[in-house]
Order: structure tokens, then C-alpha cells, then sequence
């Protein structure tokens, strides 16, 4: 068996999530894993012959890692735990669910065909972003799906230039600015008019959000460039960087925002049956064939 340690991670009070842990929990005993469950989630859980960890432990020391909840859970574990190589399997328990792909209904058959090697192994790329001013560094993090530049107040315009490999490509107003990865362009980026990327492209997406012009459209570039933002001095304060709508990082006029890949992998793991493009039809509510 491949994996032996497994971390069990969840969606802390949710009645939905806490079944499906229990209901894990019991799968993992009969197969003799050694389990670690993350200390937000671990009363929740019923009788004993599991650990109790931080995600950060939990990464340390997991071959696979089996997040219980939405795509919003996936995304907070999934920084975390990309930093130390560990394979992630999603049970779905929230709405859409494009990483978490196990239906809670069939888990257990689907969990059985991982533990016998029948999957699908994934590696996605994410995001670093920093943010400099004066020359120095002031804040940093990851983001698996989208970096978005963004005003704290609600329909509040600013004005940038965004630079790729130092060559200036436009200076614009408008609310801000998505950069999402192929992961992240069924998400936020999606919801802005972006394009979507197949997880196998290397390929950037930059969105602009509601930009005060007719002629500015969304762009694919390679993901290995480095895209550069200069916040006008013109901007009042309040500004954020926010990685997957879960981190914010402040920005203040002046600022320059440099975004890149990250050396960390996230590495994901699939029923067997995965199709990326079935994915699609279903949450999307794309049409079946015709005959």
C-alpha cells in the first residue's frame, strides 16, 4: 500500500463533514493506517487510534492527505501542505467542488481504488506573490487558484501598470486585477470573464476587473514570467493583494507587486475515472452529447 500515514483534515462544525470524518476515520482503522487528525477538526471525531496535529505536522509527516469539505477547505490546506510534496485527495462537502472530486456518497470504494494505486496523480503549479516598497520586501504568500489586486472598498477604482518580464504591457483603471492560474480559471477568474485553462497548460490567465475602458481584454501568457504591478501614486490607501480570497496582503500607492510561480507543487490525487472535461460539464451544467 502506498500510503501508509494518512492526514485527515476537515470542516470544523459542519454536520456534513463531520459524517464523512467519522465515517474515514472508521475506513482508515480497518486498513491500518497511522492517522493524524488536524487539531480544529479532532473533537469532532468519535472513539480513539488517531494523532492530533497542526496542518503544518500534518504535512511533515502525511504520505496523503484527505481534505473533507469544499473547495475553500482544499484551498487553505492545500498552501500548506504543497510546501512539503504531500499527495491531497478531496471528499466533497461543499458546493461546487472542482478539487474535492470524491463523491461522500461512494467514498469508501474510491478511497479503496487510491490505496491500490488506481488513480490519477496531478501536479499543479501556484502562485508567490510579493509585495515591495521602496525597494523592500514587505509581505509574501502562496496562492493555489488567483492573486487579485483589489481596492478594500467595494466598486472603488484605482490605477496600475502591469509589466511582464519587464516589458510594459498597459496602465489601466479599474478595480483591480486577477492573475490566475489554470487551477484558479474555473474560479474568481472565471466569474470576471476569464477564459478557462486546462490544468495541463503552463499558462497564466490576467483578468482585468471592470476596467473603465471597452478595449481591455483578458490575456493567456506563459506562467513561467514574472507579471509586475506599479500602484500609481494617484491611489488612495486601502489597498490588498488577496491570495484565494484568503489572505490579504496591504498595498499602499507606489507599491510594486511581483507575481511568479512558486517552487512548491500541488499534488493532487483523482478517483480513476477522473476526466477533467466531465468535471467541467457537470458543475458548469454544460449540455450531454446529443446521441
Amino acid at each position: 500500500m502506498p500510503f501508509k500515514t494518512i492526514g485527515l483534515i476537515g470542516k470544523p462544525a459542519h454536520e456534513g463533514a463531520n459524517k464523512s470524518l467519522n465515517a474515514i476515520l472508521d475506513f482508515l482503522r480497518i486498513k491500518g493506517c497511522r492517522i493524524i487528525v488536524e487539531t480544529k477538526v479532532s473533537d469532532r471525531l468519535n472513539g480513539n487510534g488517531f494523532e492530533i496535529a497542526e496542518l503544518e505536522d500534518i504535512g511533515k509527516q502525511a504520505d496523503l492527505a484527505i481534505v473533507v469539505g469544499g473547495d475553500g477547505n482544499m484551498l487553505g490546506a492545500a498552501r500548506i501542505l504543497a510546501k512539503h510534496d504531500v499527495a491531497v485527495v478531496g471528499v466533497n462537502r461543499g458546493n461546487l467542488g472542482f478539487l474535492t472530486d470524491i463523491n461522500p456518497d461512494d467514498f469508501e470504494h474510491q478511497l479503496e481504488c487510491i490505496f491500490n494505486g488506481e488513480c490519477v496523480k496531478e501536479q499543479r503549479f501556484i502562485l508567490q506573490v510579493e509585495v515591495y516598497r521602496k525597494g523592500q520586501l514587505q509581505s509574501t504568500n502562496s496562492a493555489i487558484n488567483e492573486v487579485v489586486l483589489h481596492h478594500e472598498k467595494v466598486a472603488h477604482m484605482m490605477e496600475f501598470e502591469v509589466y511582464i518580464d519587464d516589458n510594459f504591457v498597459f496602465s489601466q483603471r479599474s478595480d483591480g486585477l486577477i492573475v490566475a492560474t489554470p487551477t484558479g480559471s474555473t474560479a474568481y477568474s472565471l466569474s470576471g470573464g476569464g477564459p478557462i485553462l486546462t490544468p495541463n497548460l503552463d499558462a497564466l490567465t490576467l483578468v482585468p476587473m471592470f476596467p473603465h475602458t471597452l478595449s481591455s481584454r483578458p490575456i493567456v501568457v506563459d506562467a513561467n514570467s514574472i507579471i509586475k504591478s506599479k500602484i500609481s501614486f494617484d491611489n488612495t490607501a486601502n489597498l490588498q493583494v488577496s491570495c484565494d480570497s484568503h489572505i490579504a496582503l496591504t498595498v499602499e500607492p507606489g507599491d510594486e507587486i511581483y507575481i511568479k510561480k512558486n517552487q512548491d507543487r500541488l499534488s493532487l490525487i483523482h478517483p480513476k475515472d477522473y476526466n477533467y472535461f466531465n468535471v467541467l460539464r457537470t458543475k458548469l451544467g454544460w449540455g450531454s452529447k446529443l446521441y
